[in-house]
Protein backbone atom coordinates (compact mmCIF):
# COMPACT_ATOMS: atom_id res chain seq x y z
CA UNK A 1 0.00 0.00 0.00
CA UNK A 2 1.21 3.47 -0.89
CA UNK A 3 0.01 6.64 0.81
CA UNK A 4 -1.19 9.07 -1.83
CA UNK A 5 -0.80 12.84 -1.92
CA UNK A 6 -4.36 13.09 -0.57
CA UNK A 7 -4.60 12.96 3.22
CA UNK A 8 -6.03 9.68 4.46
CA UNK A 9 -6.11 8.06 1.01
CA UNK A 10 -4.04 4.92 0.38
CA UNK A 11 -3.61 3.09 -2.94
CA UNK A 12 -3.21 -0.69 -2.82
CA UNK A 13 -1.85 -2.99 -5.54
CA UNK A 14 -0.84 -6.63 -5.77
CA UNK A 15 0.37 -8.32 -8.95
CA UNK A 16 0.02 -11.83 -7.52
CA UNK A 17 -2.50 -13.80 -5.52
CA UNK A 18 -1.22 -14.71 -2.05
CA UNK A 19 -1.33 -18.24 -0.70
CA UNK A 20 -0.92 -17.28 2.95
CA UNK A 21 -2.86 -14.75 5.01
CA UNK A 22 -1.34 -11.41 5.97
CA UNK A 23 -2.29 -10.15 9.42
CA UNK A 24 -2.88 -6.49 10.12
CA UNK A 25 -5.00 -4.13 12.22
CA UNK A 26 -7.68 -2.27 10.32
CA UNK A 27 -8.43 1.24 11.54
CA UNK A 28 -11.78 3.00 11.07
CA UNK A 29 -11.87 3.28 7.29
CA UNK A 30 -13.58 2.51 4.00
CA UNK A 31 -12.00 0.17 1.46
CA UNK A 32 -13.02 0.16 -2.22
CA UNK A 33 -11.97 -2.68 -4.55
CA UNK A 34 -11.45 -1.63 -8.16
CA UNK A 35 -10.11 -4.90 -9.57
CA UNK A 36 -9.33 -8.40 -8.28
CA UNK A 37 -10.69 -10.19 -5.22
CA UNK A 38 -9.74 -10.48 -1.56
CA UNK A 39 -10.77 -12.65 1.40
CA UNK A 40 -10.72 -11.32 4.97
CA UNK A 41 -10.89 -13.29 8.20
CA UNK A 42 -12.16 -11.54 11.32
CA UNK A 43 -12.33 -14.01 14.18
CA UNK A 44 -14.77 -16.69 13.00
CA UNK A 45 -16.16 -14.54 10.18
CA UNK A 46 -14.96 -14.67 6.57
CA UNK A 47 -15.68 -11.91 4.06
CA UNK A 48 -14.97 -12.29 0.34
CA UNK A 49 -15.22 -9.16 -1.73
CA UNK A 50 -14.38 -8.12 -5.27
CA UNK A 51 -14.82 -5.39 -7.89
CA UNK A 52 -17.17 -2.54 -6.92
CA UNK A 53 -17.58 -3.86 -3.39
CA UNK A 54 -16.64 -1.68 -0.47
CA UNK A 55 -15.75 -2.56 3.08
CA UNK A 56 -16.53 -0.45 6.15
CA UNK A 57 -14.45 -0.87 9.30
CA UNK A 58 -16.17 1.00 12.13
CA UNK A 59 -13.50 0.34 14.79
CA UNK A 60 -9.91 -0.90 15.06
CA UNK A 61 -9.94 -4.62 14.24
CA UNK A 62 -7.15 -7.22 13.89
CA UNK A 63 -7.78 -9.21 10.70
CA UNK A 64 -6.08 -11.69 8.39
CA UNK A 65 -6.38 -11.22 4.65
CA UNK A 66 -5.22 -12.65 1.36
CA UNK A 67 -5.60 -11.58 -2.25
CA UNK A 68 -7.21 -14.43 -4.17
CA UNK A 69 -7.51 -12.94 -7.68
CA UNK A 70 -4.59 -10.93 -9.10
CA UNK A 71 -2.06 -11.11 -11.93
CA UNK A 72 0.55 -8.91 -13.59
CA UNK A 73 -1.92 -8.21 -16.43
CA UNK A 74 -4.87 -7.57 -14.09
CA UNK A 75 -3.48 -6.68 -10.65
CA UNK A 76 -5.53 -6.39 -7.50
CA UNK A 77 -6.32 -2.69 -7.07
CA UNK A 78 -8.03 -1.03 -4.12
CA UNK A 79 -8.41 2.33 -2.41
CA UNK A 80 -8.39 2.90 1.35
CA UNK A 81 -10.00 5.97 2.89
CA UNK A 82 -9.21 6.54 6.57
CA UNK A 83 -12.26 7.92 8.38
CA UNK A 84 -12.14 10.06 11.51
CA UNK A 85 -15.03 9.26 13.89
CA UNK A 86 -15.76 12.99 14.25
CA UNK A 87 -16.36 13.22 10.50
CA UNK A 88 -19.08 10.59 10.79
CA UNK A 89 -20.65 12.08 13.92
CA UNK A 90 -20.77 15.59 12.46
CA UNK A 91 -22.35 14.37 9.24
CA UNK A 92 -24.95 12.30 11.12
CA UNK A 93 -25.96 15.40 13.06
CA UNK A 94 -26.16 17.36 9.82
CA UNK A 95 -28.26 14.66 8.15
CA UNK A 96 -30.75 14.49 10.98
CA UNK A 97 -33.97 12.86 9.80
CA UNK A 98 -32.52 12.23 6.33
CA UNK A 99 -30.47 9.32 7.68
CA UNK A 100 -31.83 5.89 6.67
CA UNK A 101 -34.17 4.15 9.08
CA UNK A 102 -34.39 0.84 7.19
CA UNK A 103 -31.34 -1.40 7.06
CA UNK A 104 -31.06 -3.37 3.83
CA UNK A 105 -27.99 -5.49 4.57
CA UNK A 106 -28.42 -8.60 2.48
CA UNK A 107 -24.72 -9.20 1.81
CA UNK A 108 -23.61 -8.81 5.43
CA UNK A 109 -26.21 -10.18 7.86
CA UNK A 110 -24.26 -9.75 11.12
CA UNK A 111 -25.68 -6.30 11.82
CA UNK A 112 -23.58 -5.67 14.93
CA UNK A 113 -20.22 -6.64 13.42
CA UNK A 114 -17.63 -3.87 13.15
CA UNK A 115 -16.47 -4.98 9.67
CA UNK A 116 -18.93 -5.45 6.82
CA UNK A 117 -19.24 -5.30 3.05
CA UNK A 118 -21.72 -3.76 0.60
CA UNK A 119 -22.02 -3.08 -3.12
CA UNK A 120 -21.11 0.34 -4.49
CA UNK A 121 -23.88 2.18 -6.33
CA UNK A 122 -23.24 4.62 -9.16
CA UNK A 123 -23.39 7.66 -6.88
CA UNK A 124 -20.72 6.30 -4.52
CA UNK A 125 -18.58 5.12 -7.43
CA UNK A 126 -18.65 8.59 -8.99
CA UNK A 127 -17.80 10.23 -5.66
CA UNK A 128 -14.75 7.97 -5.18
CA UNK A 129 -13.70 8.67 -8.78
CA UNK A 130 -13.90 12.42 -8.19
CA UNK A 131 -11.66 12.10 -5.14
CA UNK A 132 -9.06 10.05 -7.01
CA UNK A 133 -9.12 12.39 -10.02
CA UNK A 134 -7.74 15.07 -7.72
CA UNK A 135 -4.43 13.18 -7.72
CA UNK A 136 -4.01 14.51 -11.28
CA UNK A 137 -5.09 18.00 -10.23
CA UNK A 138 -3.15 18.77 -7.04
CA UNK A 139 -3.93 22.49 -7.22
CA UNK A 140 -7.65 21.68 -6.77
CA UNK A 141 -7.14 19.16 -3.96
CA UNK A 142 -7.05 21.52 -0.93
CA UNK A 143 -10.54 22.83 -1.75
CA UNK A 144 -12.22 19.88 -3.46
CA UNK A 145 -10.81 16.88 -1.52
CA UNK A 146 -12.74 17.69 1.70
CA UNK A 147 -15.92 18.03 -0.37
CA UNK A 148 -15.31 14.70 -2.11
CA UNK A 149 -14.64 12.99 1.23
CA UNK A 150 -17.85 14.39 2.65
CA UNK A 151 -19.84 13.18 -0.36
CA UNK A 152 -18.40 9.67 0.00
CA UNK A 153 -19.35 9.53 3.68
CA UNK A 154 -22.76 10.99 2.88
CA UNK A 155 -23.48 8.31 0.29
CA UNK A 156 -22.25 5.55 2.62
CA UNK A 157 -24.49 6.81 5.42
CA UNK A 158 -27.42 7.00 3.02
CA UNK A 159 -26.67 3.52 1.67
CA UNK A 160 -27.37 0.04 2.98
CA UNK A 161 -24.68 0.20 5.67
CA UNK A 162 -25.70 3.61 6.95
CA UNK A 163 -27.86 2.33 9.81
CA UNK A 164 -25.14 0.09 11.23
CA UNK A 165 -22.45 2.77 10.99
CA UNK A 166 -24.74 5.11 12.94
CA UNK A 167 -24.82 2.56 15.77
CA UNK A 168 -21.10 3.05 16.36
CA UNK A 169 -21.31 6.85 16.19
CA UNK A 170 -24.40 7.52 18.31
CA UNK A 171 -23.41 8.23 21.92
CA UNK A 172 -24.47 5.69 24.56
CA UNK A 173 -25.53 3.05 22.03
CA UNK A 174 -24.31 -0.49 22.74
CA UNK A 175 -22.04 -0.44 19.68
CA UNK A 176 -20.60 2.93 20.70
CA UNK A 177 -19.82 1.60 24.19
CA UNK A 178 -17.97 -1.33 22.64
CA UNK A 179 -16.05 1.07 20.39
CA UNK A 180 -14.89 2.89 23.54
CA UNK A 181 -13.81 -0.43 25.09
CA UNK A 182 -11.85 -1.22 21.92
CA UNK A 183 -10.15 2.18 22.14
CA UNK A 184 -9.16 1.43 25.75
CA UNK A 185 -7.75 -1.96 24.80
CA UNK A 186 -5.87 -0.44 21.88
CA UNK A 187 -4.24 2.20 24.08
CA UNK A 188 -3.49 -0.14 27.01
CA UNK A 189 -3.00 -3.57 25.43
CA UNK A 190 0.28 -4.15 27.31
CA UNK A 191 -1.50 -3.97 30.67
CA UNK A 192 -3.28 -6.94 32.33
CA UNK A 193 -6.82 -7.44 31.04
CA UNK A 194 -9.45 -6.59 33.64
CA UNK A 195 -12.94 -7.31 32.35
CA UNK A 196 -14.60 -5.83 35.45
CA UNK A 197 -12.82 -2.51 34.93
CA UNK A 198 -13.70 -2.43 31.23
CA UNK A 199 -17.34 -3.23 32.03
CA UNK A 200 -17.48 -0.43 34.60
CA UNK A 201 -15.95 2.06 32.16
CA UNK A 202 -18.56 1.10 29.55
CA UNK A 203 -21.40 1.05 32.10
CA UNK A 204 -22.21 -2.56 31.20
CA UNK A 205 -22.35 -5.88 33.01
CA UNK A 206 -19.45 -8.27 32.40
CA UNK A 207 -21.67 -10.76 30.56
CA UNK A 208 -23.20 -8.04 28.38
CA UNK A 209 -19.76 -6.64 27.59
CA UNK A 210 -18.42 -10.06 26.60
CA UNK A 211 -21.44 -10.84 24.39
CA UNK A 212 -21.52 -7.44 22.66
CA UNK A 213 -17.74 -7.35 22.23
CA UNK A 214 -17.82 -10.70 20.46
CA UNK A 215 -20.63 -9.53 18.17
CA UNK A 216 -18.59 -6.51 17.07
CA UNK A 217 -15.13 -8.09 16.80
CA UNK A 218 -15.99 -11.79 16.32
CA UNK A 219 -13.54 -12.62 19.12
CA UNK A 220 -13.26 -12.38 22.89
CA UNK A 221 -11.55 -9.41 24.62
CA UNK A 222 -8.61 -11.70 25.50
CA UNK A 223 -8.19 -12.84 21.88
CA UNK A 224 -8.45 -9.24 20.72
CA UNK A 225 -5.77 -8.10 23.19
CA UNK A 226 -3.48 -10.96 22.15
CA UNK A 227 -3.67 -10.00 18.48
CA UNK A 228 -2.94 -6.34 19.27
CA UNK A 229 0.08 -7.37 21.35
CA UNK A 230 1.48 -9.60 18.62
CA UNK A 231 1.00 -6.97 15.92
CA UNK A 232 2.79 -4.35 18.02
CA UNK A 233 5.63 -6.77 18.82
CA UNK A 234 6.04 -7.45 15.11
CA UNK A 235 6.20 -3.71 14.43
CA UNK A 236 8.79 -3.18 17.17
CA UNK A 237 11.04 -5.92 15.78
CA UNK A 238 10.66 -4.78 12.18
CA UNK A 239 10.80 -0.99 12.64
CA UNK A 240 12.89 -0.54 15.78
CA UNK A 241 15.13 -3.60 15.55
CA UNK A 242 14.17 -5.09 18.94
CA UNK A 243 14.97 -8.71 19.69
CA UNK A 244 12.00 -11.03 20.23
CA UNK A 245 12.45 -11.20 24.02
CA UNK A 246 12.61 -7.41 24.39
CA UNK A 247 9.56 -6.95 22.15
CA UNK A 248 7.62 -9.57 24.11
CA UNK A 249 8.24 -7.79 27.44
CA UNK A 250 7.38 -4.41 25.87
CA UNK A 251 3.91 -5.59 24.78
CA UNK A 252 3.05 -7.27 28.07
CA UNK A 253 4.25 -10.89 27.84
CA UNK A 254 6.01 -12.33 30.88
CA UNK A 255 7.45 -15.38 29.08
CA UNK A 256 9.39 -15.04 25.80
CA UNK A 257 8.79 -18.72 25.03
CA UNK A 258 5.04 -18.26 25.42
CA UNK A 259 5.26 -15.19 23.20
CA UNK A 260 7.18 -17.14 20.54
CA UNK A 261 4.59 -19.93 20.48
CA UNK A 262 1.68 -17.53 20.08
CA UNK A 263 3.58 -15.48 17.50
CA UNK A 264 4.26 -18.59 15.41
CA UNK A 265 0.61 -19.63 15.54
CA UNK A 266 -0.54 -16.21 14.35
CA UNK A 267 2.07 -15.33 11.73
CA UNK A 268 3.08 -18.83 10.61
CA UNK A 269 6.76 -18.59 11.59
CA UNK A 270 8.91 -17.85 14.69
CA UNK A 271 9.61 -14.15 15.33
CA UNK A 272 13.15 -14.01 13.91
CA UNK A 273 12.28 -15.94 10.73
CA UNK A 274 9.12 -13.92 10.14
CA UNK A 275 10.84 -10.55 10.57
CA UNK A 276 13.75 -11.57 8.31
CA UNK A 277 11.23 -12.60 5.64
CA UNK A 278 9.38 -9.28 5.93
CA UNK A 279 12.62 -7.32 5.64
CA UNK A 280 13.51 -9.25 2.51
CA UNK A 281 10.12 -8.51 0.99
CA UNK A 282 10.52 -4.81 1.79
CA UNK A 283 13.90 -4.74 0.02
CA UNK A 284 12.46 -6.43 -3.06
CA UNK A 285 9.53 -4.00 -3.05
CA UNK A 286 11.87 -1.02 -2.77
Amino acid sequence: MQQSALAGVGLIRSDVATTSCISSVYEPSLGFIVQGEKVLQLGDKEIAYGPLNYLASSVHLPVSARVVVASAEQPYLAVKLVVEPKEVTDLILELGEKAPVVEADFSCPEVNCGLCMAQMDIGLLNAVSRLLNLLDNPADAPILAPLARKEILYRVLRGEMGARIRKFAVADSQANRISRVIALLKDHFAEPLRIRELADRANMSESSLFHSFKQVTRMSPLQFQKKLRLHEARRLMLSEGLEAASASYRVGYESPSHFSREYSRMFGAPPRADVNKLRGEQQVSA
